[in-house]
C-alpha cells in the first residue's frame, strides 16, 4: 500500500505529542500534539464551512508553525493547495488562477489588509513587491475566503476565521471526514481536465492517497502557465526517498523553509526550525541545514563558520558552483555537504557530496539515482525519470508515469549521473554542439573566479551562435590568467569567442541562473 502524507505526519505527532515540532522565525513553538490538534480543528472548521473534496485553495500564508498546521488542515479536509505565489505580477497570477480555478483563498489577515488598500499596495510596489488584491483576484471565480491571524480591516466580511478554534477535533483520524463524492473543484479531473473546474478531482476510484494535494506552478507565460499536480502518495514517496538518504531522528533540528525537508523532519520526530536571523542556527544548535547556493555564500560571508552541531548541509534549488562548494566544506568541516538534484515534478532524483562534485573533471556530477528512482535516456541524451515520487501530471494535461527533465545527462563508469547541459541551453556553432554545463564547473573552479556561465547569442542572419563566457570575479581575478587556462579545460570547438565580466549573474524568482537575462545583459559588442 502506498504511503499517505497525512498518515505519516499525524503518526509522528501521536508518537511524541509533547516534543517541539516546529519553531518559527520569531520563536513561536508548536508541539507535535498541538500541530495535529490544530490541523484537525482547521480541517473540521473548513469542512463545516463547505470546503469539499477536491476544492482548490489558493494558499498565501506567511511561513510559520501555524501556516504548516493550516496547510495540513486544508489537505486533511480534502482540499488542494494551490501554491500560486501572490507576489507575482497581477496578470501572471490571474492567468494561473484561470487555469487552476480554485474555490477558496486562505491568507494571512495582514496580506488581506495590505492588498485591499491602494496606498498600502503602492507602498509595497515602491519597495519592489507586486501584490494583487486577494479579495477578488478573478471575479468570475466567486471565491470563498479564510484568514489566519487577528482580524484586520481588509479581511472579507464573510471570511472564515482560522485562529483561536476551541474544543477537540470532531474526527480523531487524519481522513477528510467528508463524503468522498462531495466537491468538484480540484478533485475529479485535476490532470487532463479543461474548462471550468479544471483543477477538479483526479477520481474517487483512486482512493484518498491518490487525490491531489498540491498544485505547484513552475513556469510558463501569462498566456500559457504550467502547473504540477502532486498527490498525497507522490509527496509521501518523495519524503521517504529523502529520509533514506538524509536521515533525521528525535533530537535533530532541521533548519529549512522548504516542505520537502521540513516534513521529513517532522515524520522522523525532529524539530523543524524555520529560518530567520543567521544567529538562530547557532542558538538552536541546528543539525541539518538546507540552503540555496547563493544564500549559503551570503551566510558564510557573515558568519565564516557554521555551528559545530551541524552534521548535514544540503544545497539545492540551483547548481552549486565549485567556489560555493569549497566555502561550504570550509565553513562546516564536521558536516556532510551534499548537493541535491531534483525538479518540482520529481523530488528528489539524486544526491552528490561536495567532494565528489569537486573531483568530477567533466560536467556537473549529480550523483547516483536514489533508490526507487528510475532513469532512462532519449536518443539525444535527455534524462527521463520515473518512480512513485513523480507528480501525477501537469494541470490540464494527460497523466504521466515519467517526466522528461530537460537535462542532457550521461552515466559515468560508476553509474552516476553527470549533467552535460540543459536541453534548451545547448549552443550550436559551426555544426558543433556545445553543452555549457560540461565546462562551467571546471571554469568556475579556477583561482579568482566566483562563478562562470557559457551562453550563446544567435546571429539574426546566419542563426549561428556566438559563444560568450560570462564570469563573476572573485579575489585575485585576472582575465588573462583565466583565458590562458581555457584550452586545457574546454574542447577546441567550444572555446568562447569572448569573455564578459559581470559583478553578478541575474537569477530567476526560483534563484536559478536566468540565462535569458544573462544573454540580454551581455548583448552583442
Amino acid at each position: 500500500m502506498r504511503s499517505d502524507l497525512l498518515a505519516q505526519v499525524f503518526a509522528a505527532c501521536e508518537r511524541t505529542p509533547r516534543a517541539t515540532a516546529i519553531v518559527g522565525a520569531r520563536g513561536r513553538e508548536l508541539t507535535f500534539g498541538g500541530l495535529r490538534e490544530r490541523a484537525l480543528r482547521i480541517r473540521d472548521r473548513l469542512v463545516a464551512e463547505g470546503l469539499g473534496r477536491g476544492d482548490g485553495v489558493l494558499y498565501a500564508v506567511e511561513p510559520s508553525p501555524d501556516a504548516i498546521a493550516v496547510a495540513l488542515g486544508v489537505v486533511a479536509a480534502g482540499g488542494v493547495l494551490v501554491l500560486a505565489d501572490p507576489g507575482l505580477a497581477p496578470e501572471i497570477l490571474r492567468a494561473r488562477l484561470r487555469l487552476a480555478r480554485p474555490r477558496w483563498v486562505v491568507a494571512g489577515s495582514l496580506l488581506y489588509a495590505v492588498t485591499s488598500f491602494a496606498p498600502l499596495r503602492a507602498l509595497a510596489r515602491r519597495r519592489g513587491v507586486l501584490l494583487p488584491g486577494l479579495r477578488d483576484p478573478l471575479p468570475e471565480l466567486e471565491l470563498r475566503h479564510a484568514y489566519t491571524g487577528r482580524w484586520l480591516p481588509g479581511v472579507p466580511r464573510a471570511a472564515v476565521r482560522l485562529r483561536g478554534l476551541d474544543g477537540p477535533p470532531l474526527h480523531a483520524g487524519p481522513g477528510p471526514g467528508i463524503d468522498p463524492g462531495a466537491g468538484a473543484g480540484l478533485g475529479a479531473g485535476a490532470v487532463g481536465a479543461t474548462g471550468a473546474g479544471a483543477v477538479g478531482a483526479i477520481g474517487a476510484s483512486w482512493g484518498e492517497v491518490d487525490d491531489p494535494a498540491a498544485v505547484i506552478f513552475t513556469s510558463g507565460t501569462t498566456a500559457h502557465p504550467r502547473a504540477v499536480v502532486h498527490t498525497r502518495a507522490s509527496l509521501a514517496a518523495g519524503l521517504e526517498i529523502f529520509r533514506d538518504r538524509f536521515p533525521v531522528e528525535p533530537g535533530d533540528v532541521v533548519h529549512t523553509d522548504g516542505l520537502m525537508l521540513g516534513l521529513p523532519a517532522l515524520i522522523g520526530g525532529a524539530t523543524w526550525s524555520m529560518p530567520g536571523p543567521a544567529k538562530l542556527i547557532f542558538e538552536r544548535r541546528v543539525t541539518h541545514l538546507y540552503c540555496v547556493p547563493v544564500e549559503l555564500a551570503g551566510l558564510v560571508a557573515r558568519v565564516e563558520r557554521l555551528p559545530e552541531s551541524l552534521r548535514h548541509l544540503l544545497l539545492g534549488s540551483a547548481p552549486a558552483p565549485p567556489a560555493v562548494l569549497r566555502k561550504a566544506i570550509a565553513a562546516a568541516p564536521g558536516a556532510e555537504v551534499l548537493s541535491v538534484y531534483a525538479m518540482t515534478e520529481a523530488l528528489p532524483i539524486a544526491l552528490a557530496s561536495a567532494a565528489e562534485k569537486l573531483a568530477c573533471a567533466e560536467g556537473d556530477l549529480l550523483g547516483a539515482p536514489l533508490p526507487g528512482v528510475g532513469v532512462r535516456f532519449t536518443e539525444d541524451q535527455e534524462l527521463v525519470v520515473s518512480g512513485p515520487h513523480v507528480a501525477r501530471g501537469y494541470l490540464g494535461e494527460p497523466p504521466h508515469d515519467e517526466v522528461a527533465t530537460g537535462d542532457l545527462v550521461r552515466l559515468d563508469g560508476q553509474g552516476r549521473l553527470v549533467l552535460l547541459s540543459r536541453k534548451k541551453d545547448m549552443i550550436l556553432r559551426d555544426g558543433f554542439n556545445i553543452y555549457p554545463s560540461l565546462y562551467e564547473p571546471a571554469i568556475a573552479a579556477l583561482p579568482g573566479v566566483a562563478d562562470a556561465a557559457i551562453v550563446g547569442l544567435a546571429d539574426p542572419v546566419t542563426g549561428d551562435e556566438e559563444v560568450v563566457l560570462a564570469l563573476v570575479p572573485g579575489d585575485g581575478f585576472q582575465e588573462a590568467a583565466v583565458r590562458a587556462r581555457l584550452p586545457a579545460l574546454v574542447d577546441a570547438g567550444a572555446l568562447p569567442d569572448r569573455i564578459a565580466v559581470l559583478p553578478d549573474f541575474p537569477r530567476s524568482s526560483r534563484r536559478k541562473l536566468d540565462r535569458a537575462a544573462l544573454r540580454a545583459a551581455i548583448g552583442r559588442p
